[in-house]
Formats: C-alpha cells, sequence, structure tokens
C-alpha cells in the first residue's frame, strides 16, 4: 500500500474520534452540569453554552498556531501530540468535580487540538496531485461526520454507560488514535529553511493569492454556519411537525445526522469529480443547490420530509470542503500550507459556534422558519462571491495549471523582490 494511502487511513480514523470528542458532550452537557451540582435551570443552559462553545472559540484562535509548527517541525510530531493530549484532557473530564474544573479542561482541549488541521495538511502534501481531490474528500468525510454524529454518539453512549463513561470511552478511543498515528503514518519531513516566526500580516503578504484565500475561508466558515444553524432548534423544530413526542430526541438527532451520512456517502465521488472538472466548479455548484435545498426545509410538513432534505443537503455540501481544500492546497506555497489549512480550520471551527448561536437567536426572535430564509440567502451571497472571486479568476485555467499557479506566482515574487 502506497504510504499516502495508509496515511489516509490513520488520519480519517484519528479525526474522526477527534470531531467525535469535541461534539458528543453536546447532548450530554447539561445533564452532566446537574450531577455536578447545579440545579437551577438558568444557569445550567449559560453554563452549558460556555462550556460547549468555549471549545471551538479556542480552537479557532490556536489553530494557525499548531499549523505553524506543523509546517516548522513536521505534520506527525503534531499529530501525536494532539491525539495524546485528546486522549488525557477528554478522559479527564469524567474526573471533573465541579463545572469550573470542566469547563477548564474544555478550554485546555480547544488549546491542544490540531490534529485534524496537521492531517489535511500532510493529505494535502503527499497526495499525487491526481488524487488529491479524491484524498481531500475521504478525509472530509472523517471531519463531517465526526462533528454530526458525535452528538447523537453522545447521547447513545449515555444511555448505555452513563455520562462519566463516555467521556473515558472517548479518551480511550483517542489513545488507540495516537498508538495507530504513532506506528502507522510515515512521513519524510525537510523543515522550512526560514527560520523566523512570520506574523499573520507577513505571511498573508507573500500569499499570490490571498483574494481567493480569503474567498474560500468565508466558505468554510458559511459552510458550518449553515449545517450548524439548525443545530439549536431542530429539537424544537420537531416537536413542532411530530406527533409522537415519546421519541423526539431519537429522531432530531436522525434529523441532524442525516446530512452527516450522506456527505460519507458522496464526498469522495465529488472529490474524483473536482479532480476532473476543477475544485471551483464543484465549490460553486455545491452553494447553488445547498442554498436551494434549504428553502423547503421551512415548509415540511412532518419529520421524514426534514431528514430527506437534509440527506439531500449533506450531498449537496459533501463537495464544499474537499474541493475548498484542494484549491488550497493548489494555490498556497507549500512551506505556508499548514498555517493556511490552520486559518481554514480555524473558519469552520468559527462556523461551527457562530452557526449554533446566531441560529438559534434568529429562532427566537423570528421564527423558526426565517432560519432557513436567512442561511439559504447567506449562502447565495457566497455564490456570488465564490463567482466573481474564484471561479472568474481560475476559469482560464486547467486543473494542471492551477497546481502550478503558487509556485510560479511564489517564484515570481521571490525574483521581483531580489531585482528590487
Amino acid at each position: 500500500m502506497k504510504i499516502w494511502k495508509r496515511n489516509l487511513i490513520v488520519c480519517w480514523f484519528g479525526t474522526f474520534v477527534t470531531l467525535i470528542g469535541m461534539s458528543q458532550i453536546a447532548p450530554i452537557m447539561p445533564l452532566y452540569i446537574k450531577q455536578l451540582g447545579i440545579h437551577n435551570t438558568s444557569q445550567i443552559e449559560q453554563i452549558a453554552g460556555i462550556a460547549f462553545g468555549i471549545t471551538f472559540v479556542v480552537s479557532a484562535i490556536f489553530s494557525p498556531i499548531w499549523g505553524y509548527a506543523a509546517d516548522k517541525f513536521g505534520r506527525k510530531p503534531m499529530l501525536l501530540r494532539a491525539s495524546l493530549g485528546m486522549a488525557i484532557v477528554v478522559g479527564s473530564m469524567g474526573l471533573a468535580q465541579n463545572v469550573y474544573e470542566l469547563i477548564g479542561l474544555r478550554i485546555l482541549q480547544g488549546v491542544i487540538t490540531g490534529y485534524s488541521t496537521a492531517c489535511t495538511t500532510l493529505i494535502a502534501t503527499q497526495t499525487e496531485k491526481k488524487h488529491a481531490g479524491w484524498a481531500l474528500g475521504v478525509l472530509s468525510t472523517a471531519f463531517v461526520s465526526g462533528s454530526l454524529l458525535g452528538p447523537l454518539l453522545g447521547g447513545y453512549l449515555d444511555e448505555f454507560l452513563g455520562l462519566k463513561f463516555t467521556f473515558f470511552l472517548t479518551g480511550g478511543l483517542m489513545l488507540v488514535a495516537f498508538f495507530t498515528t504513532l506506528f502507522f503514518v510515515k512521513e519524510n519531513f525537510v523543515p522550512s529553511e526560514k527560520k523566523k516566526v512570520e506574523s499573520t500580516k507577513e505571511v498573508w503578504r507573500q500569499l499570490p493569492n490571498s483574494k481567493i484565500i480569503l474567498t474560500l475561508f468565508v466558505s468554510s466558515f458559511i459552510l458550518q454556519f449553515a449545517y450548524y444553524s439548525i443545530e439549536p432548534i431542530i429539537t424544537v423544530y420537531i416537536g413542532q411537525l411530530s406527533r409522537n413526542l415519546n421519541h423526539i430526541a431519537l429522531i432530531s438527532g436522525m434529523a441532524f445526522s442525516a446530512s452527516g451520512l450522506a456527505s460519507i456517502i458522496a464526498a469522495p465521488r465529488l472529490g474524483k469529480l473536482s479532480d476532473r472538472i476543477g475544485p471551483q466548479k464543484v465549490v460553486l455548484g455545491a452553494l447553488i443547490l445547498a442554498g436551494i435545498i434549504f428553502i423547503p426545509q421551512a415548509f415540511v410538513k412532518n419529520p421524514w420530509q426534514l431528514m430527506a432534505l437534509r440527506f439531500g443537503l449533506g450531498i449537496a455540501t459533501a463537495g464544499l470542503s474537499p474541493s475548498i481544500n484542494t484549491l488550497l492546497k493548489k494555490i498556497t506555497p507549500e512551506r505556508l500550507t499548514g498555517r493556511i489549512f490552520g486559518f481554514n480550520i480555524s473558519a469552520y471551527y468559527m462556523g461551527t459556534f457562530t452557526g449554533s448561536v446566531v441560529g438559534g437567536q434568529i429562532a427566537s426572535r423570528l421564527g423558526i422558519k426565517y432560519v432557513f430564509f436567512i442561511t439559504s440567502a447567506l449562502l447565495f451571497f457566497n455564490v456570488v462571491w465564490v463567482y466573481k472571486g474564484v471561479y472568474e479568476k481560475l476559469k482560464n485555467y486547467s486543473s494542471a495549471d492551477q497546481a502550478d499557479i503558487a509556485v510560479d506566482e511564489e517564484a515570481n515574487g521571490e525574483t521581483a523582490h531580489r531585482t528590487a
């Protein structure tokens, strides 16, 4: 088996487990906070919101830092650091004695994350060019499915194992990810010649396609925003649609996770498609289709219709993440790849957090239907931006030409700098 394929398998498992570890706490957080001694409903809601969201905010801050470290010291050391750290921290949550310790561990969890950033960088830089879209598509299924299936799995684990054992089991799986990474991931890393730590502003000035990269960051943010805008309200919405009040939580989990299942099925295929026709075309088409599918979700009559549309949404958006990552790889100088993927992961995390918060606010002030309308409008706004900022600029390049854009422009930029 080729090294990049073996690394892809290990990274898929590790990313899937890591994202489950970050998101599985959502459905059990209020119950665990109550178990830790907080009984006032209002306080439980406030603390649960802080404890859930703080990890994603801190992760968004630290992802570019770990991305820089990956460029400087190698991707495998970052994978080992993140997987072992997450195993210890998540497992320790099951031993928390009060909510302050729990929140502190959630903050620490956000600090030490970076597994998915290092994995994306490793796969993007190691994979053969002709298979890059497919490989990143496969890896993206771990990211999306881990994020979406985590809450559902967390609820099921609580039923069978109890709250504390949910954390212990997740920590154990991350420890497995650590050992599989240690023994099976291979990397021949050549560190960058530049030793000086460059600021974000300096890095940004060196990028030959900074406007395109910024547009792709915004697209990553909006993708996660769209996924998670419905998370805080889906149980309420299912309650309005369902006549069977005994299984609302289960049906809600199924509806929310339907898009994750669809992404697992469709992402590798759309990744291959992006290798053939160009990732910018897949991004544009996926955004248009997703914007359309959000609208009828506001008019469904029962949970099964919602589930079908969420499944369709998962198929539509499955090509977004791998195609964005493929474009980032092609237009970013290799020595800056880790930093740029770190910023992109930050956009994902901020989209997750913002979508969860804003979706609930829109539903409470305007009504649940407006969450779908506003999210759809946001996606169509992104369509226009991607068309003008990415598609029109790259449409004259063939897929092979795009792979050399960053290299050629970086070389031209360095020549001009030396001439000056």
